[in-house]
């Protein structure tokens, strides 16, 4: 009987210690980001219109062929030149033949003729809709008086953006060994163009009606962003989405830029080099579905939270020359990001970047470090820690601090060495030329009192 009590006993300690580290290390245990969605693409990025948070990259940096995505910057430089007064949307421009020259039979076009007029404004509704080469370089002219100028401002205005991995060589996207950009770098211009509200209400159309011109009759556009439009394929028609530009050739592949909302969600996608495919006996032109899913990853797996207040105290700083041994620091404000919805704030590493110890006077609000906040390696946020109140200075302590401050300057150092060895010199030679002084005059003394032996008076 004590044999079976005493093997349950042991048995119940075994599995005491068998289940205790398995508790405690899966309390441990950190949460699991999304899954990789893999993009079927050569590039891919979606980014957060709203913060600039990356939710997903594939190759972002890689140089590839844009395409027709390349009309996003020349819409962007239209756009700067109509804000600028050199243009307006309905002013009437004249398709030159150097405008016309050497764009290719079957590139896209919206059938514009030599000589032909139309507004600024239904030139950027041929280009953006159904991706008119001609309309490109009639408003790179209009532009920059040339398309080779035009085409230099293209650049210079990349670089501006921050752009490392693009180079233009024309307006329109035909292809071209040297005309390459990137995904991020896309993002880039997509983010400067999208500032006009313009450009979104252009891109975000599915269908325009040109009016008739002094050479043709009026024209019906359709887009060719089949997210946003069945007209002309279906299956890939996405209500989320709004605009923005197709592109594709042969060197290029399928490319798309696109944004998409969803609440308080707003996306903008970035998908280069896609292939169009046959599956189950259904072609699929992955440029579309593959943005469509890169979205849907994005609104399932992310959302906006805040991970630091600016009430919050962070910690305590030691202060020095004050009766005040510290001052207490909060962040500068209030931090919402985009985050996976599997983390929470506290989730996130705080790593703390302090000036230790400060020296009094502290002025409340004044900034004593950073904070950044970060999970698994991503960076999150970033923020400056203030004071949260004022510390004032101890006279006395900041006088020695002082005082010690201008003793042990160098200068100093060597000052108070030169004059102590000048003293040292001087009391030396007084010692020693002072006592052969007193020694001559006391001898001088004895002859004169005692050996006098001149007359004496009667």
């Amino acid at each position: 009987m004590k044999t079976n009590r005493f093997f349950a006993l042991f048995l119940a300690l075994v599995l005491s210690l068998c289940l205790f580290p398995t508790a405690y290390a899966a309390g441990d245990e950190k949460p699991e980001l999304p899954a990789d969605p893999d993009i079927l693409a050569k590039a891919a990025l979606l980014v957060d219109a709203n913060t600039g948070a990356v939710a997903y990259a594939k190759n972002e940096h890689e140089e590839l062929y844009p395409a027709s995505l390349t009309k996003i910057m020349t819409a962007l430089l239209t756009l700067e030149a109509i804000d600028a007064g050199k243009l307006s949307m309905d002013q009437e421009l004249t398709a030159t033949a150097t405008a016309l020259e050497g764009l290719s039979s079957d590139g896209s076009s919206a059938g514009i003729k030599v000589g032909e007029t139309m507004s600024v404004r239904n030139l950027l509704y041929c280009m953006l809709v159904v991706s008119a080469n001609e309309a490109c370089d009639i408003l790179a002219e209009a532009v920059s008086g040339s398309v080779p100028a035009f085409v230099e401002a293209m650049n210079a205005k990349a670089a501006a953006l921050g752009c490392e991995n693009t180079h233009f060589v024309n307006p329109n996207g035909l292809h071209d060994p040297q005309h390459y950009t990137s995904a991020w770098d896309m993002y880039l211009i997509t983010r400067a163009a999208m500032e006009y509200p313009d450009f979104m209400t252009i891109c975000d159309t599915a269908a325009y009606t040109v009016p008739a011109t002094n050479i043709s009759g009026e024209r019906k556009l359709y887009t060719t962003n089949h997210l946003l439009s069945n007209w002309r394929v279906i299956g890939y028609r996405n209500t989320e989405a709004h605009g923005i530009k197709t592109g594709s050739t042969d060197a290029a592949g399928h490319c798309l830029v696109s944004s998409a909302m969803r609440g308080s969600l707003h996306f903008i996608s970035v998908v280069l080099g896609a292939d169009r495919v046959v599956e189950n006996g259904v072609g699929n032109i992955r440029s579309f579905s593959e943005t469509t899913r890169m979205f849907n990853y994005g609104f399932d797996n992310f959302t906006y939270k805040t991970i630091v207040e600016e009430k919050e105290i962070i910690q305590e700083v030691p202060v020095s020359l004050s009766k005040m041994d510290h001052v207490t620091v909060h962040p500068a404000r209030d931090i919402e990001v985009l985050l996976p919805k599997v983390l929470d704030a506290e989730d996130l590493e705080r790593t703390i970047t302090l000036e230790e110890p400060v020296e009094a006077p502290v002025e409340k609000g004044q900034k004593l470090g950073t904070m950044v906040l970060s999970y698994d390696g991503v960076t999150y946020a970033s923020v400056d820690l203030l004071a949260s109140f004022d510390v004032e200075a101890s006279k006395l302590m900041t006088f020695w601090r002082d005082v010690k401050a201008f003793f042990a300057k160098t200068s100093v150092r060597v000052g108070l060495i030169v004059l102590a060895v000048l003293i040292v010199v001087l009391v030396l030679c007084k010692l020693l030329f002072g006592r052969r002084r007193y020694r001559y005059g006391r001898s001088v003394g004895r002859r004169g009192g005692g050996n006098y032996r001149g007359r004496r008076r009667h």
